[in-house]
């Protein structure tokens, strides 16, 4: 059988992302993807020009992922991953970001993908231990931090849900602490 008959049987013949039944075709799912059923999806025109173009996506066509995210197959998950840390600035994909468990190399296949199709300029934030953060984590202070201008400290241990990437500079994020949005240095995290 070809590669995509097996995707096809595997799906079947509906799109693994958003369920569409016509114009469905292979994508490989990099960075290390190829002809391979386990590192390849098959999707629908809308959703593969959608991811391989890397054009400006449609959040609500994507609000799909709140099935397909939840897939067995870890080429779906991945691709469902992706697309959501693309979407971080919604908050209906922020939280279910927050709630997708991916396994250890399945997670690993995830974020070398995202680098990789970042790979120009790419600014990465990590916590103190080099995990890499992402838009909507969650992560937890290592340390008191005196906020200058709120006129209170954060305290250790204070989780700072929903975390924002500041665009362009690595050491920072923003959170919100009592109630106020603050910018904390990245080296005082670590992520939950």
């Amino acid at each position: 059988m070809s590669l995509e008959n097996d995707l096809r049987s595997r799906a079947e013949d509906k799109c693994e992302l958003c369920g569409a039944t016509e114009n469905l075709g292979v994508i490989a799912v990099g960075p290390d993807g190829g002809e391979n059923v386990d590192k390849s999806i098959l999707a629908c025109s809308t959703c593969s020009s959608q991811i391989e173009d890397g054009a400006e996506l449609n959040q609500n066509h994507w609000r799909c992922l709140n099935d397909s995210a939840w897939s067995t197959e870890p080429a779906v998950q991945v691709s469902a991953w992706r697309l959501l840390n693309r979407l971080s600035g919604e908050a209906w994909a922020r939280d279910l970001l927050d709630t997708l468990y991916l396994d250890e190399e399945t997670l690993a296949w995830a974020q070398a993908g995202l680098a990789a199709a970042d790979d120009t300029d790419v600014i990465i934030h990590k916590d103190t231990n080099g995990t890499v953060l992402s838009g909507g984590d969650t992560v937890t202070l290592i340390k008191d931090l005196k906020v200058k201008g709120a006129g209170f400290t954060a305290k250790r241990g204070t989780a700072v849900r929903n975390i924002s990437l500041v665009d362009d500079n690595a050491e920072h994020i923003e959170g919100r602490v009592n109630d106020q949005r603050i910018v904390i240095l990245t080296e005082f995290v670590k992520k939950s």
